[in-house]
C-alpha cells in the first residue's frame, strides 16, 4: 500500500502536465476544422460566401459542428473562433467562443451544421467581447447571399450588421440564426495562449502561446478576403 500510495504522488504532478497539453489539442483541433470549413466552402464558386462580403467583413466566426440539441425546432451547440480586422487590413489572432441556443431551420435528421457569420461592424464583436451577444436582439442577423450571382448585392444593398451562413450534409447556404447566444470561451483562450488571456488581448497578439493552426486560419482568411 504504502509503494502504491508513492507512486501516486509521484504520477500526479504528470497528470498536470498532461491535462493542459490534452487541452491545447483541442484547440488546435478546433482550428484546423475551422480552417477546413472556410476551405470547403470556399472552394464552391457557385455556393460560397461573396468574397466582396468577406474583403468588407470587420470579423469572421466560424463554428463547426454545430450540434442540434432538439427535433426540428430547439437548441443547438457549438465551439469555434472569431477573427477580426485589424487597422492594416490583416487578421488578427483569433479568439475562442461558443454558440448556445437558438433554432437554425435545418433538414429534419440533420444532427450538426457548420456555421459562419460575417459581422460588417464591430458593434456585434463588441458585444460578444463585453458579454453575452443574442443573434437577432442584439443586432439584425440575416441569411447571407451566396455564390457568384450575389456579388451585386454586396455593393451597398446589404442592410444588416451579420450575415449567416451554414453547411450540412453538403449543402451551404444563407440562415437564419436568430436567438443564438455567442460568448467569449476564456477556459479554451486560456489553453491555447495562457492563462487571463482575454479576447483583446488575443486580437492583438499579446499571447504567451500560440497553436500552430492560429497561421493557418489566418492564412485563409486573408486568401479568401484579398481583393
Amino acid at each position: 500500500m504504502p509503494r502504491l500510495l508513492l507512486a501516486l504522488l509521484f504520477a500526479l504532478p504528470m497528470l498536470a502536465l498532461a491535462l493542459p497539453a490534452q487541452a491545447t489539442d483541442d484547440e488546435e483541433e478546433r482550428l484546423e476544422r475551422a480552417v477546413e470549413v472556410l476551405s470547403e466552402v470556399m472552394r464552391m464558386p457557385e455556393h460560397a460566401i461573396p468574397r466582396k462580403m468577406l474583403e468588407d467583413a470587420y470579423a469572421v466566426a466560424v463554428i463547426p459542428n454545430v450540434v442540434k440539441a432538439s427535433f426540428v425546432v430547439g437548441g443547438r451547440h457549438g465551439k469555434g473562433v472569431i477573427s477580426i480586422r485589424l487597422p492594416d487590413g490583416t487578421w488578427s489572432t483569433p479568439s475562442f467562443i461558443s454558440l448556445t441556443g437558438g433554432s437554425v431551420g435545418f433538414q429534419a435528421g440533420v444532427q450538426s451544421t457548420d456555421v459562419v457569420l460575417v459581422f460588417r461592424s464591430a458593434r456585434g464583436v463588441d458585444s460578444i467581447v463585453n458579454g453575452k451577444f443574442t443573434l437577432g436582439a442584439d443586432a439584425a442577423v440575416a441569411a447571407g447571399p451566396v455564390g457568384r450571382t450575389a456579388q451585386a448585392s454586396t455593393d451597398g444593398q446589404l442592410k444588416a450588421e451579420i450575415y449567416s451562413y451554414s453547411r450540412s450534409r453538403g449543402l451551404f447556404a444563407g440562415v437564419a440564426l436568430d436567438g443564438a447566444v455567442i460568448s467569449i470561451d476564456h477556459r479554451a483562450n486560456a489553453r491555447a495562449y495562457g492563462r487571463n488571456t482575454t479576447p483583446r488581448a488575443a486580437f492583438e497578439g499579446r499571447v504567451r502561446k500560440s497553436p500552430a493552426a492560429v497561421v493557418d486560419f489566418r492564412d485563409r482568411l486573408e486568401e479568401y478576403s484579398a481583393g
